[in-house]
C-alpha cells in the first residue's frame, strides 16, 4: 500500500489503526516491567547497541567522565537539545555495569527537598483517622515506628545511601530550575550527606528506621542521617539558557557537548535503526550534518525523519520531503 497515513481526516471511522508499526526503539514502553532496570537505558542508547562497535565518544568527553569518576565530582554537561547530555549519563550506567539511572527532571518549582526525601504527613494522618474510625478507639494505632512507610527517598537521596559502587543519578536541565536550587545543592554534593529531621526526633526511641527508596525498595536509616560511603556519578545537564553561580561551577567536572559528527551520528542511527537506515536516506543525513552554522536541529529530530520514511518508502518524492521538513525544522528559529 502506497499510503502511509492511518489517520486520513475524512471523518469515516474504519480499523487502519491495526496497519500502525512498532514505535521507533526510543519510543518503545513496552518493553520490560516494573522490574526491568534497562528499560529506560535502552530507549536511551538503542537496543541494537551491543552490537554497535563503532561507537567513538570524543575525547574531551571519556575525559571528562574520567576525571568525574576519578574525583567523586559531578558532572557538568552543557550543550544544545539533542547533543546526547542525558544519555550520557545511560552510556556509563551500561558500560559500567552501575543499574538503573536515577533521573531527577527539574522543573521551576523543584527543590532540594523534592531530591532527597519526601514526608508524607497528611497521609499518615489520614491513616490513623481511618484506624481510629474502624477501631472505634481515640488511642491512634499508628506508631512513631510506622513513620517509613510515609518517608520515600527522592533520587539524591537515593543516590547518596551507603554501596559498595556508585549510583548514577541524571539531574537533567538544572537551568531550568528557580535561582536558589544550583546554590542549595552545594551542601550535598560537597558533604555527601543529609539529615531527615522528622527521623531525627525519633532516634532516641527508634534509631534504625526502615524507608522507601527512588527504587522502591525498603532501606534501613539509622539515627535519621543518610550518608554515603561512594559517591555517586552524578550528571548535571544544562541547556546553556542561564549561568550557574562559582560555587556550583568549582564543584563540577564541565563539559560543553558538541553536536555529533558523522561517525558518530552513524553509530546513533545504526543503534536505534539498523545499518541500513542511514544508508538508505543518506539525503536526510547529509542535510543534518551540513546544517547552517549555528543552526539547531536535534539528533533526535533526524532519527524522527529516518523512521518515518522508513515506514514511507513508495510514497512520492514530494511527501518525504514535506515530512522530513515538518520533523527537522530548526529549533532556534522563531515560527
Amino acid at each position: 500500500m502506497n499510503d502511509w497515513r492511518i489517520y486520513r481526516g475524512a471523518g469515516h471511522p474504519h480499523d487502519e489503526i491495526r496497519r500502525l508499526p512498532p514505535p521507533p526503539p526510543w519510543r518503545d514502553f513496552s518493553a520490560g516491567g516494573p522490574d526491568d532496570t534497562q528499560a529506560g537505558s535502552d530507549r536511551r542508547l538503542g537496543v541494537r547497541r551491543r552490537l554497535v562497535q563503532n561507537h567513538h565518544p570524543r575525547p574531551a568527553e571519556t575525559d571528562a567522565v574520567n576525571a568525574a569518576l576519578y574525583l567523586r565530582r559531578p558532572l557538568l554537561v552543557t550543550g544544545n537539545p539533542g547533543t546526547g547530555k542525558s544519555t550520557l549519563a545511560h552510556a556509563v550506567a551500561h558500560e559500567l555495569r552501575l543499574g538503573r539511572v536515577l533521573r531527577w527532571p527539574i522543573v521551576s518549582r523543584s527543590t532540594l527537598q523534592d531530591g532527597l526525601y519526601r514526608y508524607d504527613a497528611i497521609g499518615r494522618l489520614q491513616d490513623v483517622q481511618l484506624e481510629r474510625a474502624q477501631t472505634g478507639s481515640a488511642v491512634p494505632a499508628a506508631t512513631p515506628a510506622g513513620i517509613g512507610s510515609y518517608i520515600r527517598l527522592g533520587p539524591l537521596g537515593t543516590a547518596l545511601l551507603p554501596s559498595e559502587q556508585p549510583r548514577v543519578l541524571l539531574i537533567d536541565e538544572l537551568d531550568k530550575s528557580d535561582l536558589d536550587l544550583p546554590n542549595d545543592l552545594l551542601n550535598a554534593l560537597e558533604e555527601g550527606e543529609f539529615a531527615i529531621p522528622e527521623l531525627e526526633r525519633l532516634a532516641d526511641r527508634e534509631p534504625v528506621v526502615e524507608v522507601l527508596t527512588d527504587d522502591g525498595r525498603r532501606v534501613p536509616v539509622q539515627g535519621g542521617r543518610i550518608r554515603c560511603t561512594t559517591f555517586p556519578f552524578i550528571v548535571l545537564t544544562s541547556n546553556g539558557e542561564r549561568d550557574f553561580p562559582a560555587a556550583l561551577l568549582r564543584r563540577c567536572i564541565r563539559l560543553e557537548l558538541e553536536p555529533p559528527g558523522e561517525e558518530q551520528l552513524g553509530a546513533m542511527i545504526e543503534a536505534h535503526l539498523g545499518a541500513e537506515a542511514a544508508a538508505g536516506e543518506q539525503a536526510l543525513v547529509s542535510r543534518f550534518l551540513n546544517r547552517e552554522p549555528g543552526e539547531v536541529i536535534a539528533t533526535d529530530q533526524l532519527l524522527n525523519a529516518l523512521y518515518l520514511t522508513q515506514h514511507a518508502p513508495r510514497t512520492e518524492r514530494v511527501t518525504r520531503e514535506r515530512i522530513a521538513d515538518m520533523l527537522m525544522q530548526p529549533l532556534d528559529q522563531p515560527r
